[in-house]
């Protein structure tokens, strides 16, 4: 194992959208890859042809694609093991289910679902196994000519595996340690359903896992039961000595209450779990994305590898490359992760902060195109500058800087009864003359001129320039006063306060 190349894979159904779980267990897979110069790999695990979703595969390559998360063979790239869909490797399975049944591990079973509901009903807590196969329709309790009559037929049946009982089954796992489960809690799962000619996930994933050569298979908390049934198949295919090393990562779980996080939560409190828009298409029921949201990649990137691990230090911001640096499942947790969505914002707000003026106004232009705004880059880049510190996401640059584009129509209640003073008329009257006669229409320059003229008429600060903000934002709003007006230039600013002066009452 240890000379062994590191191989991981991502293996998801195509059964709908892809949650935002799913996307934590692809990146610990790509992190420990590229950690290890190994290679990832895209697996659609398409097998349960009643469960298969048009567009989820197309969904999950594109989730990726935006996030950022590149894999190295698979759906939609090729490589050396394709193909890599389920459904395409029916023949590949084939072999190895006969290769079970002759050697005694694994036996056919008739049993219809109305027999096996009748079981369950006069069995308490029933499961198929050794101690209740004999009641079955099977291989196992038929003779053999009984069952090739059966099959020669067309009678329905599947392959269950041969559980031997009260054997510890030991799992070494990358997170938990040693984990021993007896085979008695184990039943006689199917692998095999002649109705399609398809295995089923736990044979597929066992046999893919090898071919493909797998060398860790990390994978969420609630595929830890389903560990020692592997084990066992590994071992009774003969492939012992290439059984992948197990991490079975912890949930992801709601953010207040009990339980692992659902689309209910978010849809309850207002924040995706899908990486991108995910329209239904069966019931057309839209659920947003992270993208749609106005969430970087790299911002959801770093908020998921931190639900659930940690560097060890108190680092929080991590670029991708940094991350595979400092990843290890040493600091990988057991127990579930309560999922933040506040800090999630805070990683955003964070993100879009460290971004340069010119990538944000990147981000400002397309929502002035939308509200037929013109406005050339250079002016945009300015007036993002002033405003990235109040930035959750791109849609608030609307928010915080309307008042730039458009002159207020009215003047919030609020900040004229805290700010409006019975001598702003006056003031703001004589402060047209002042900003009228400054040729230098600057910051800088206007912010000396003004700050001289208010001390020089022993005006209060604080009332001449709230008064001033009301009248040229709006409320009491907004950057510094005099970055504004410069954007706005002399004669904006000085008609914005003289409308005003017309419209606010005393």
């Amino acid at each position: 194992m240890t000379d062994r190349k590191v191989r991981v894979r991502f293996a998801p159904s195509p059964t709908g959208a892809l949650h935002i779980g799913g996307v934590r267990t692809a990146l610990y897979n790509y992190l420990y890859a590229k950690k290890h110069g190994g290679d990832l790999l895209l697996r659609i695990e398409d097998t349960d042809s009643n469960r298969f979703v048009p567009g989820a595969e197309d969904y999950i390559i594109e989730s990726f694609r935006w996030l950022g998360i590149k894999f190295d063979e698979g759906v939609g790239i090729g490589g050396d093991h394709a193909p890599y869909r389920q459904s395409e490797r029916r023949e590949i399975y084939k072999k190895y289910v006969d290769q079970l049944l002759n050697d005694g591990h694994a036996y056919i079973a008739f049993d219809t679902p109305e027999e096996l509901e009748a079981m369950r009903a006069a069995t308490p807590n029933f499961q198929y196994d050794a101690r209740t196969r004999n009641q079955g329709k099977n291989s196992l309790t038929l003779s053999k000519e009984e069952v090739e009559k059966r099959i020669a037929a067309g009678e329905k049946y599947v392959v269950r595996v041969k559980i031997e009982p009260n054997e510890d089954v030991e799992v070494d796992d990358m997170v938990r340690g040693k984990v021993v489960i007896n085979s008695n809690v184990l039943d006689d799962k199917v692998l095999y359903k002649a109705a399609d000619e398809l295995p089923t996930y736990h044979l597929a994933n066992i046999v893919d896992d090898h071919l493909m050569e797998i060398s860790h298979v990390i994978r969420g908390e609630e595929w830890l039961p389903s560990a020692p049934l592997h084990v066992l198949l590994y071992r009774y295919l003969g492939w012992a000595d290439t059984m992948p090393q197990f991490a079975h990562l912890p949930l992801l779980l709601k953010p207040e209450g009990n339980g692992k996080l659902s689309k209910r939560d978010g849809d309850r409190l207002g924040f995706p779990v899908f990486p991108l828009r995910w329209v239904d298409p069966k019931t057309g029921d839209v659920s947003t994305g992270y993208r749609e949201e106005g969430y970087l990649p790299e911002a959801v990137v770093n908020f998921l590898a931190l639900m659930g691990w940690n560097p060890g230090n108190d680092q929080e911001i991590f670029s991708l490359d940094q991350l595979v640096d400092a990843f290890s499942f040493e600091h990988v947790s057991k127990a579930g992760a309560r999922f933040d969505y506040k800090k999630a914002m805070w990683f955003n707000h964070e993100y879009l902060i460290n971004k340069s003026d010119a990538d944000v106004a990147a981000l400002f232009m397309p929502i002035l195109a939308e509200k037929n705004i013109k406005c050339d880059v250079a002016a945009a880049e300015k007036i993002v500058s002033m405003v990235k510190g109040r930035l959750n996401f791109p849609k608030d640059l609307w928010e915080e800087t309307s008042f730039f584009f458009e002159r207020p129509t009215e003047y919030d209640e609020k900040s004229l009864k805290k700010r409006w003073k019975p001598e702003s008329r006056e003031i703001l009257t004589n402060l047209m003359d002042i900003l009228a006669r400054i040729d230098d229409f600057t910051s800088k320059n206007m912010e000396d001129v003004v700050m001289k003229w208010i001390e020089a008429n022993g005006y209060n600060t604080g009332t001449v320039m709230n008064s001033f903000r009301i009248t040229i934002v709006g409320a009491a709003k907004g950057p510094h006063m005099f970055d504004v007006i410069e954007v706005l230039g002399k004669e904006e600013t000085i008609d914005r306060v003289r409308i005003a002066l017309e419209k606010i009452k005393d």
